[in-house]
């Protein structure tokens, strides 16, 4: 029977060492995110059902309730949604390989790079570039930090290529990387020439978009109701609860909303963000775009919230600048209505210490109601 194996173990040689040693056995490997608490490793193991866990002290420890997995699955990597509980997605040794030659002929890789990875091992962003770099045989350095240090250290070691997140795109020089692909990046206004935005998802094993044109053999169509809809060779098998969403002939609606022009995707946001007020459509993204003109405001979140006359309120949760004490709603509500329609003025505000973010820097919408109560 092959089984799940949890590899609870920061990033480093030894957790490539374990993920190769499992693989090797035939079995299938869930990285567990070490910037989550422990608990909520313990409760995110039990749920995929893992049969085993291998801790950062060289301990095996069997479990008693666990599911197999099938005999090509590779991976279950969990989701970084921002909305509920992650899933379990399944890939298998096939939908990886395909995801690195994709990539890496997009990106002319080969023995020659050296490849930082500096974000969480437990995701396809990062798990993508240690899995490059074998495939290619090119050099790796891992580390568990992405602060400037910890970079420009990689930089003076020769290190040339890396994947980012957006929040640290601007904390750091990247100028000296030949290649720094950036996920979730489509909200930038602008990208060094040596950036690649990238559009993926955990259930195409990462990027299968740059900077707008799809991979080769990356189809992309536009469904109903403007809903980005995909078809690719590393596509996932299906989640861990067996459930696999794809079509008969391949496609995969991802949730996402977007438009198509001369063969370029733009993403415009997740279906579940979109905001119906009064029978208005307001795109978070757009008013958060405005909001952070304001000098006054170090970072902002937009959603919609329950409202009994307009169905769902336009409601902005912001973060001021050091210094600042206070910020009005007429004020926010007049600067949004200078360049956007009245509609997309916030109805709410709500001012916070903190935006609560996932390992990832994706906002943890289910948190911040939490925040203010």
């Amino acid at each position: 029977m092959r089984e799940l194996v949890a590899i609870d173990l920061p990033a480093g040689d030894e957790f490539v060492a374990t993920l190769l040693k499992i693989w090797d056995s035939g079995n299938a490997a869930l990285p567990l995110d070490q910037r989550i608490p422990q608990v909520a490793r313990i409760n995110l193991v039990a749920s995929l059902k893992a049969s085993k866990v291998v801790d950062k002290h060289g301990t095996t420890t069997k479990l008693a309730e666990s599911e197999p997995v099938d005999i090509d699955d590779a991976l279950v990597i969990a989701t970084s949604g921002s909305t509920g509980s992650p899933k379990g997605v399944v890939h298998t040794h096939r939908s990886i390989s395909s995801a690195i030659n994709i990539t890496g002929s997009r990106l002319n890789c080969s023995g020659d790079d050296h490849w930082l990875a500096c974000i969480s091992l437990a995701h396809v962003g990062g798990l993508s570039v240690v899995l490059r770099a074998l495939h290619f045989k090119s050099k790796l350095t891992i580390t568990e930090r992405a602060d400037r240090p910890t970079i420009d250290l990689a930089l003076d070691s020769g290190a040339n290529m890396a994947s980012l997140v957006p929040a640290i795109l601007h904390t750091v020089d990247i100028s000296r990387f030949k290649t720094v692909l950036v996920g979730g990046s489509q909200s930038l206004d602008f990208l060094p020439p040596n950036v690649i935005a990238t559009y993926g998802l955990t259930e195409t094993m990462g990027g299968i978009v740059y900077n707008g044109t799809p991979l080769d053999k990356v189809d992309i169509r536009i469904g109903a109701e403007s809903e980005i809809e995909v078809r690719c060779e590393s596509l996932f098998r299906c989640y861990r609860n067996g459930f696999d969403p794809k079509t008969p002939d391949g496609w995969f609606a991802t949730g996402d909303l977007g438009e198509i022009n001369e063969g370029r995707l733009k993403v415009v946001g997740r279906k579940d963000d979109l905001i119906n007020t009064g029978g208005y459509k307001v795109w978070p993204s757009t008013v958060e775009k405005t909001i952070r003109q304001l000098e006054a405001i170090q970072d902002v979140v937009v959603a919609g919230t329950a409202d009994k006359k307009w169905g769902q309120a336009v409601t902005a949760w912001i973060v001021l600048q050091p210094g600042v004490d206070n910020f009005d709603l007429k004020v926010l509500r007049a600067h949004v209505r200078e360049s956007l329609p009245d509609y997309c003025a916030p109805q709410k505000l709500y001012i916070v210490d903190r935006i609560p973010k996932s390992s990832l820097g994706k906002v943890l919408m289910t948190e911040l109601p939490m925040i203010h109560e």
